[in-house]
């Protein structure tokens, strides 16, 4: 089943009624935890010694999918609020029952997921939503046939696949191509302490984006004891050894602060949000320096992070390749910015949640801008607005960005706001907040 086609209706889905900002605003968004470091932690959490806490975590639909699927494989997830304890995989009591797991349209459960179900003497089914069939998946698939596991996809290189591991992984060199996604890479370093013989991991593709979550990934693995080698450019070597039990807590996800922090560019006035890291390997800490570039300013108060504007946004020449998943957000400011945007780098969002480049040429052009895809990215140009329906097409990040028009332009009807929920469980609640509104 193939994904919808940018410009092709949601099928029953409601329609949000984006606000339109009545004024300069002066808000607090508390933005819940990274889903990237929240799911990194569960699936070393399974794998690890003994129990651990995660403190912080994100409860959103592509969480509770990773800590669903490591439950099913064996491992426990208790949750009590925001901290999530995890009781690890079980060594010493072997299954060979078949599961199926659910992907739904998570990128870090689709890729995470089948070097650990390698680990498993036993068949592991993973599927999900319709859109997610057509995300590229061909990489790790060849990694764990070289690896010795047992791959059933009918050659399609996507999902649905079987996975059954071979219940000893000897592990050593794999040769991967990681130019259309990161995740290709982090799932196989997340699993290769485990390995008998540990991994050494070589990118071979021309091009590797957003190299900051593979950052992000290694500092995880080292905080939790494992000995992870990346002097060398695209070469990754992990040694066999235990994983450590940890109590962790997560920092805020700041790609998911992008559209508030950027809506105080358009409307005016101060959006903070607290616990804005000083030092991190998030994509999104590139923010504050963007933000400036676009007509804004950036200052620390206290722990938080403060943008404020005046309600005139400037555009900008940028290269996205290492923060991919901030271009919908930076698109839809530069679609309300009074010159011209190219952004560059980002040709392998193409295979995200949706093609983003088709997406959002697509929806700006509805809305009454202009943007041009280019092959590597989009060049978008000032144009007089007007309110429409903005589709989704069921990406989180496309919604954000129909909201963040929405502020100036009024009339902008976004199709299927709750698919914010993938990282972000009360979108429409923490926006109608920041305006002041009900």
């Amino acid at each position: 089943m193939e994904s919808l086609a940018p410009g092709t209706p949601t099928a029953a889905a409601s329609h949000w009624s984006a606000p339109v900002a009545r004024g300069a605003l002066d808000a607090l968004v508390g933005v819940p935890g990274s889903k990237s470091l929240t799911n990194r932690y569960l699936v070393l959490a399974a794998l690890a010694e003994g129990p651990g806490t995660i403190r912080g975590a994100l409860a959103s639909r592509d969480t509770v999918l990773m800590a669903r699927a490591l439950t099913q494989l064996g491992a426990t997830v208790e949750r009590a609020g925001d901290d999530w304890t995890v009781h690890p995989l079980p060594r010493d009591r072997p299954s060979d029952e078949p599961v199926t797991i659910d992907c739904g349209l998570a990128g870090t459960v689709m890729r995470f997921l089948p070097p650990v179900a390698a680990l498993l003497a036993r068949p592991v089914h993973l599927d999900g939503d319709p859109e997610a069939r057509v995300r590229p998946m061909a990489p790790v698939l060849r990694s764990l046939r070289a690896l010795g596991a047992r791959v059933d996809d009918d050659g399609r290189g996507t999902l649905p696949f079987t996975v059954t591991g071979p219940g000893r992984i000897v592990g050593g060199p794999v040769d991967i191509d990681a130019s259309v996604s990161s995740q290709f890479v982090s799932g196989l370093l997340l699993t290769g302490a485990r390995f008998a013989e540990g991994l050494l991991l070589r990118h071979t593709g021309p091009t590797l984006p957003s190299l900051p979550h593979i950052t992000m990934t290694v500092g995880v693995l080292r905080a939790a004891g494992v000995r992870v080698d990346d002097s060398r450019p695209h070469i990754w070597q992990v040694a066999p050894g235990p994983v450590d039990a940890r109590d962790v807590r997560v920092e805020p996800d700041l790609s998911n602060a992008a559209p508030f922090l950027c809506a105080a560019l358009v409307a005016g006035g101060t959006v903070r949000v607290p616990g804005w890291p000083e030092q991190t390997t998030q994509p999104g800490a590139i923010l504050p320096d963007l933000l400036t570039a676009m007509g804004g300013t950036a200052r620390r108060e206290g722990d938080a992070l403060a943008v404020s504007g005046t309600g005139t946004v400037r555009g900008i020449d940028v290269d996205l390749h290492d923060a991919g998943e901030l271009a919908p957000t930076i698109a839809a400011l530069a679609t309300l910015a009074d010159t011209p945007t190219r952004l560059r780098g980002i040709g392998h969002i193409r295979g995200h949640e949706t093609d983003r480049l088709a997406a959002l040429a697509t929806e700006i052009t509805r809305v009454g801008g202009r943007a041009e895809q280019t092959s590597d990215g989009l060049v978008i140009h000032p144009q007089a607005l007007h309110g429409a329906v903005w589709q989704t097409y069921h990406d989180h990040r496309m919604a954000t960005a129909g909201a963040l028009i929405g502020l100036r332009v009024p009339g902008v009807e976004v199709v299927d706001v709750g698919t914010t929920a993938k990282t972000l469980p009360d979108f429409p609640g923490m926006w109608n907040a920041m305006l002041g509104a009900p």
